[in-house]
């Protein structure tokens, strides 16, 4: 087997996995602690840790179809240049993740408190919004915010439609 396996399997694992991890903290950290990440530190951190891994994996393909095999611990120095590629990507991967770190401190640490709903448009004619029950809480939830699980009977933000209080 060659590297092209290793490829493919980390990019599988880093793109579905690590990237998803990553999507649901930046999604769902200003509901759970009531405040917002700074979104421009939020989109370095994406743009960096997107390169790093295609920097990283997508030359082990290349590797792999010249025919540099899996768990060697020297290989010939016609893979140098495509190994000192994805040594660099992985070199600002983990800086990334290091930066998500910092990232989170800025959430937690040094945020203005988030609306109920961070994600409605605050354009009326956009329909960028999100219509779900656990949205229409305050910031963070309070303990114990139902005493029974509630029912909603019609599609909430349409005319009729109910109120939910808490």
């Amino acid at each position: 087997m060659t590297y092209y396996v290793v490829g493919h399997f980390h990019y599988v694992l880093s793109m579905g996995a690590i990237f998803g991890i990553f999507a649901a903290f930046y999604f769902w950290v200003s509901k759970i602690t009531g405040c917002q990440y700074p979104e421009w530190h939020g989109q370095v951190h994406f743009w960096t840790f997107f390169i790093g891994v295609n920097l990283t994996f997508f030359p082990m393909h290349f590797l792999g179809l010249a025919g540099q095999p899996r768990r060697i611990m020297d290989y010939p120095d016609a893979y140098a240049p495509w190994n000192a590629i994805a040594s660099f990507g992985s070199y600002l991967s983990a800086l990334s993740a290091i930066y998500f770190f910092y990232v989170a401190y800025l959430t937690l640490a040094k945020s203005e408190p988030v609306s109920n709903n961070p994600w409605a448009s605050v354009d009326p004619t956009e329909t960028r919004t999100s219509y779900q029950i656990e949205w229409l809480l305050p910031s963070p939830p309070a303990y114990h915010t139902y005493e029974q699980m509630p029912v909603v009977r019609e599609t909430i933000g349409l005319p009729g439609a109910p109120k939910l209080t808490h």
